[in-house]
């Protein structure tokens, strides 16, 4: 009769976090391999690390088996940035506008991911960070390289809430001061003129008269409707009422308009009536023209078909009219005529507050910030004022 095997002459079953190494012929690498038990249906799962040397691999098993004893999952040490990134612009992102999704993607694409993509996220360190942030530094503004920064952080602080990688490194770092980016600036009152000028007979006249008399933000008047716009007002009501615009929407996501007060309704000028009137049966002839194809959304601004302007198609019309009034094309974007608004205001000796509430902003602070190089100084009307109460003695 045979001798019954004891349990200590049995052999022993690896258990779930136990590892071991080996030598890969083919890979030319040493080979760390741990065992993470069964899935649901059944089947073993392990876990692989390779190293170039035997210390290195043993180094590698150890890590894995401090995951598995720390509760986290075992995630593979080839998740690179650029995986990280993808993640986040897919799915950090869904409550915001196409806009920022459509610059988040650029930016990403354009700086991150074709510098770090490739790199390991899990050997990623604060020092190339800083090198890759120095870089970009020499050739992007202030404000790009903190969002770009703001990017990576994110996408990063993502990955690492998914046990892709333990600590985020790009949030030890800090975007450096890039390069001054492109001060906005405004038309003079004889540029103003010769943009107006130009603009008469193209189908961009309403759109420009708007923006330069009134100083509707573009986001606001690409989503302009008419049944917010006054072309009659009140003339026999007291105090009268005149022809206006009630800007109560934009383009930006939702459909709101940038803050609070930026939801206002504008007196117009009679040259912005007269404009509309005109837009208005230029409108109706695009809509017969397009027939079937037109698509009524009641916009002021609409495509040929009665959809919403692309800001690109808004900004190259733009464009072409300052080219023909003489100026340089590639100088001016659409937003410098709301500048240009406020410009003209300030220089004809309109208080900051009265500026702030017609262009919807939330406080004087931001007027001043943004058009400081447009604002006439307040203390020089005291000094005016003063030296019409205290003339030189003659």
């Amino acid at each position: 009769m045979a001798k019954p095997r004891s349990s200590d002459d049995s052999p022993k079953r690896r258990s779930r976090g136990d590892g071991g190494i080996h030598w890969d012929e083919a890979r030319q690498r040493y080979i760390a391999t741990v065992d993470l038990g069964f899935d649901a249906r059944g089947k073993r799962k392990t876990k692989k690390a390779s190293g170039k040397t035997y210390t290195e691999a043993k180094e590698k098993l150890k890590e894995i088996q401090r995951d598995l004893d720390d509760g986290l999952p075992a995630t593979p040490h080839t998740y690179k940035v650029k995986e990280a990134v993808q993640a986040f612009l897919k799915y950090g992102l869904r409550k915001c506008g196409k806009e920022t999704v459509k610059n988040y993607t650029y930016l990403a694409e354009g700086h991150i991911i074709s510098c770090l993509g490739e790199r390991n996220l899990r050997e990623l360190s604060a020092d190339e960070v800083d090198d890759w942030l120095e870089e970009l530094s020499l050739t992007l503004s202030t404000r790009t390289l903190r969002l770009v920064h703001s990017i990576l952080n994110r996408s990063v602080r993502m990955a690492q809430k998914r046990d892709k990688v333990k600590r985020n490194v790009v949030q030890l770092c800090e975007a450096p001061i890039g390069q001054d980016g492109r001060p906005s600036k405004s038309l003079t009152l004889e540029q103003v003129e010769a943009v107006l000028k130009a603009a008469e007979n193209t189908p961009m006249y309403a759109y420009i008269v708007l923006s330069l008399l009134i100083g509707a933000r573009t986001e606001e008047l690409r989503a302009l409707t008419w049944d917010h716009v006054d072309l009659v007002g009140k003339p026999d009501a007291v105090p009268v009422a005149l022809p206006s615009i009630s800007v109560w929407r934009s383009v930006r996501e939702g459909g709101d308009t940038k803050t609070r007060k930026s939801r206002r309704t504008l007196a117009m000028p009679t040259r912005c009536v007269e404009a509309l009137k005109v837009h208005r049966d230029y409108q109706d002839a695009k809509r017969t023209l397009a027939g079937k194809r037109w698509q009524e959304h009641g916009l002021v601004f609409a495509s040929l078909v009665g959809t919403e302007l692309d800001s690109h198609n808004v900004r190259r019309a733009f464009r072409r009219v300052v080219k023909a009034a003489g100026l340089d094309a590639k100088e001016w974007t659409p937003r410098e005529m709301r500048h240009s608004f406020v410009s003209v205001l300030s220089a004809s000796g309109v208080k900051i507050e009265d500026i702030a509430r017609l262009v919807g902003h939330s406080s004087t602070t931001v007027t001043e910030t943004v058009y400081r190089h447009q604002i006439v100084p307040v203390m020089q009307h005291a000094a005016i004022t003063m030296n019409d109460i205290f003339p030189l003695a003659s």
